[in-house]
């Protein structure tokens, strides 16, 4: 995703509310851990403070809970002529009108109580036109604490959306909770943290503060940056790319950890740093920057759950191919990765990712499907029909994504974000953090799916529109069995919401109960005909074992240890170009058109904290290759990087896009492991793309 005006748009148009009350931390260990029969454990947690359930305050947003009385304040710079309003539910329906009297300000609005749900209310003239308009929601409240494994998960920016505004960062944190959310994703500047190399700030930062506020919540916090300071950047590199020397990234990250410990719970320690907007790095270059990172992360907080730098379209062979040839799993406790596809296309599009993954958990760290907007800006609202559409969408991204083999997934994203060059809206809220129907949707999700594990998939005979997923899950606290289950095309939004198909149930499977997509309960039976409005089933612990079950196969848990010795090739970027190969696909190469020959500098780190000997040693080059010196010996202090320079040569060279065009050279260390750098040279783009 381009965030390129992410922070502006929220600076620019949020303003200031009331600090609220915060009461407790949690504190998690995540490590991926090798089981005794070889399988991969993901081990959560080890220490963590009970979680509470949450209220909802000053109801933020004119966000209630089921059973409490609804006030609504009149909108700002609402014209006299108003006389009456509307209370609109998501179907449509009115459900309540009345006349006003008096001149603005005029008292708030008392609707009375209703039912859980998204409601709209229209502020109309005597012509009845609609002159302004806001929404509330009313949620169910928790019947018991988010699991501290629960899947359901979000990103909230809150740093960025509330910068320096601890009010508005409580807010977010709150209507976070209030959706049942267990981990959420926050940004932070690097710059702003470390403004000179050897300078940390030291004072209370917008960081601090929405951390400890999210962390008073009960929201575990998975923090990521992507950009470095201007002091960081030398003179054959350019701002919004890795630093050229990785120590710095090493410290900073050391730093990270040992400053947030406690707090931040897992770091992912770039944004999509295969996409053009930050960076356009190849594989190579991000498997170096990771081991980097993640070694300075341990070296601060061995408790610490450090991702990959999270990969940005879709997951292709090659990107995993680099991954693996670059012995990079070890460095990352959680594979993450995001995706803007259709749900229905996750299952296809997954394999690599779960190769890449090797045994460790995937986390989907931004997930949505993102819908045009219809008003103008600053609010670039979706029409109400549209509204209702990506709310049923929410839960079937989520059940989709657990089934393809997420082990948590965060929708992107909480706040209201638009991007103007696509005209694409993404939040859940508005600007003045009102609810869109998704984001009750949401809350249904988290309360109906609240440590869920997906138990496989169950085709509905004949009918092919048909989707049905199984969880274990604790819907309202209480363990059992839940259906997700919706009918739809594999079509655009335009074509969206005209599905729907029969179904029904094997008999002899008991069911307890039934939710509609915002969790509202259906009275009566299992519905028969399904539509795109997704209903939950809840069933008995256990039950599912009565339906045929589909599940999506993961990969095995690869063995391997990091090394504190790092290899990093410094080709010069005017040898960096995109490789345009597959549609979504986001990855960038070395080219070296029609020269026949090059030098290749590769620096070489020792991270640890002892003086390490050992060689660097080609293990692979392409037939008809010729590189020279083909092997280094050297002994390196703590912390020290050496640059080495080798030379390639080819001739004659006819390369297609099954051609081999990789190098991979073996760190030979002792007991300081044998770390290895892979890379391709392509002669022109997508040459050996195949291979």
């Amino acid at each position: 995703m381009n965030k390129r005006y992410f922070a502006y748009f929220y600076n620019l148009f949020f303003t200031s509310c009331i600090v609220m009350g915060i009461s407790f931390i949690a504190v998690i260990r995540c490590e991926a851990q090798n089981a005794a029969d070889g399988t991969s454990k993901n081990q959560l947690p080890l220490e963590i403070a009970e979680r509470t359930i949450p209220d909802a305050g000053d109801h933020p947003g004119n966000v209630f809970l089921e059973g409490e009385e609804i006030t609504i304040a009149w909108p700002l710079n609402l014209t006299a002529d108003v006389v009456a309003f509307q209370v609109l539910d998501d179907a449509g329906n009115i459900v309540k009108k009345e006349n006003v009297t008096g001149q603005s300000p005029r008292s708030p609005l008392a609707l009375g109580k209703l039912g859980i749900g998204w409601y709209r209310l229209d502020f109309l003239d005597k012509q009845g036109t609609c002159r302004d308009w806001t929404t509330a929601a009313v949620l169910a409240k928790l019947a018991a604490p988010t699991p501290p494994d629960s899947p359901i998960c979000l990103d909230g920016a809150n740093a960025w959306f509330a910068k320096d505004d601890t009010a508005k960062q409580e807010q977010y944190a709150r209507l976070a909770a209030l959706c049942g959310v267990n981990w959420i994703r926050d940004r932070l500047r690097w710059r702003e943290i470390q403004p000179a190399e050897n300078q940390f700030v030291t004072i209370k930062t917008t960081y601090d503060s929405s951390i400890e506020i999210q962390n008073h919540y009960g929201l575990q916090v998975l923090q990521v940056f992507h950009d470095i300071p201007k002091w960081a950047v030398d003179a054959t590199s350019r701002r919004g790319r890795f630093p050229r020397d990785l120590r710095i990234a090493y410290r900073f990250c050391k730093a990270m950890s040992e400053r947030f410990h406690g707090s931040v719970q897992a770091w992912e320690p770039w944004n999509e740093a295969n996409a053009g907007d930050f960076g356009g790095h190849t594989i190579d270059e991000m498997c170096s920057y990771q081991k980097a990172a993640y070694l300075g992360f341990k070296a601060g907080d061995t408790t610490l759950t450090v991702g990959w730098n999270a990969t940005a379209g879709i997951a292709t062979t090659l990107h995993t191919k680099g991954l693996l040839e670059n012995e990079c799993w070890p460095y990352y406790d959680t594979y993450n990765i995001h995706t803007y596809d259709w749900p229905h296309s996750y299952e296809s599009l997954r394999k690599p990712a779960v190769e890449a993954a090797c045994g460790r958990p995937i986390w989907v760290t931004e997930g949505d499907r993102g819908m045009h907007y219809e008003t103008e800006e600053p609010w670039c609202d979706f029409s109400f029909s549209n509204d209702r559409l990506k709310a049923e969408y929410i839960a079937q991204e989520y059940a989709y994504s657990l089934f393809a083999g997420a082990d948590k997934h965060f929708h992107f994203i909480l706040g209201h974000y638009f991007e103007r060059r696509n005209h694409t809206q993404f939040g859940l809220l508005r600007l003045d953090l009102t609810p869109r129907p998704g984001y009750v949707a949401l809350a249904a999700v988290g309360r109906m799916l609240a440590g869920a594990r997906c138990l496989g998939s169950w085709n509905v005979p004949e009918q092919p529109d048909a989707h049905v997923y199984a969880f274990r899950a604790k819907p309202d606290g209480v363990e059992r069995d839940v259906l997700v289950a919706w009918a739809e095309k594999h079509v655009d939004w335009a074509e969206r919401g005209k599905t729907g198909c029969d179904w029904s149930l094997p008999a002899g499977v008991r069911v307890e109960g039934v939710y509609d997509y915002m969790g509202r309960s259906l009275p009566g039976d299992v519905p028969r005909r399904l539509h795109s409005s997704v209903i939950f089933v809840i069933l008995p612990t256990g039950e599912t074992g009565k339906l045929d079950l589909h599940t999506y196969p993961m990969a095995e848990w690869r063995e391997g240890a990091p090394s504190p010795v790092v290899l990093q090739l410094q080709l010069p970027l005017s040898r960096i170009a995109p490789v345009k190969e597959q549609a979504w696909a986001v990855e960038y190469e070395y080219l070296i058109d029609d020269e026949t020959e090059i030098d290749l500098p590769i620096d070489i780190y020792n991270f640890s904290n002892t003086s390490v000997h050992g060689a660097v040693v080609v293990e692979h080059l392409p037939n008809g290759w010729e590189l020279a010196p083909d092997r280094w010996d050297l002994t390196l202090d703590s912390m020290e990087r050496r640059r080495m320079t080798a030379h390639v040569k080819w001739s004659d060279r006819k390369g297609d896009k099954k051609s081999d065009t990789w190098i991979k050279w073996r760190g030979e260390f002792g007991e300081a492991g044998r770390p290895a750098l892979a890379f391709r040279l392509a002669a022109f783009s997508g040459e050996g793309y195949d291979y």
